[in-house]
């Protein structure tokens, strides 16, 4: 898949088939994301991949705790900014709109709205759960490049014919999911990757969110 095709077909795939993704693939897809690029050659990445009973075993674990939605144990550093100003905020607000449109869910019906987003804690069906972390003593740098990182796991997934979806979502689980994958105290939990294949019949694959034209973000000179 050449990769314009590969970034193009990227969505933030939110129901999985139930087929299964052999080990052999998840390690092919890892071993070629670890070339994503970063600073001084740190490779400040750390992934946990749990499948079968593993898998079972983490979402049977949360899943009794879902009344604790949505903020569950907290996270250990804020995932949007507080106030998010505009034209973030806006900019949210219309992919989270999109999102339960597909499915028939009122924004008023919060209650429908957290049974949706406890979804995260289930991988949304994938196989394959990917625990991403990194060492505590990073910093916005190799944060960045922890995000390099994981965009090209879902870029190479693209190659295989799978999607995944990152959750930042995970991290209200930081204290749960450190236990369960014996996370070393020095590492901090950034996010889950929920790796499989589509259901192409699912309405809330149906979508997709909007980019802004890339004169609202780049200027060019000399040219």
């Amino acid at each position: 898949m050449d990769v314009r095709e590969a970034v193009a077909t990227r969505y933030t795939c939110r129901a999985f088939l139930d087929k299964p993704v052999a080990l052999a693939t998840v390690r092919e897809i890892l071993s070629c994301a670890a070339r994503a690029p970063s600073g001084g050659n740190l490779q400040p990445w750390r992934v946990h991949a749990l499948a079968g009973k593993r898998l079972a075993a983490l979402i049977d674990l949360v899943r009794p705790r879902f009344n604790e939605l949505p903020r569950a144990e907290g996270t250990e550093y804020q995932i949007y900014p507080q106030p998010l100003k505009e034209p973030y905020y806006t900019r949210r607000a219309v992919v989270g709109n999109l999102l339960y449109r597909s499915i028939n869910v009122p924004r008023e019906d919060r209650a429908a709205r957290y049974r949706q987003y406890a979804r995260n804690f289930e991988f949304f069906g994938a196989p394959v759960g990917l625990m991403v972390s990194t060492d505590r003593t990073m910093g916005p740098p190799q944060w960045s490049d922890l995000g390099m990182f994981v965009q090209t796991v879902m870029l190479v997934a693209r190659a295989h014919g799978l999607h995944c979806c990152a959750q930042e979502a995970w991290a209200h689980w930081y204290k749960t999911v450190a236990a369960f994958i014996a996370l070393p105290a020095d590492h901090i939990l950034f996010c889950g990757i929920a790796l499989g294949y589509a259901d192409p019949t699912a309405p809330i694959n149906s979508w997709r969110a909007p980019r802004e034209e890339v004169e609202a973000f780049a200027t060019f000179e000399g040219f």
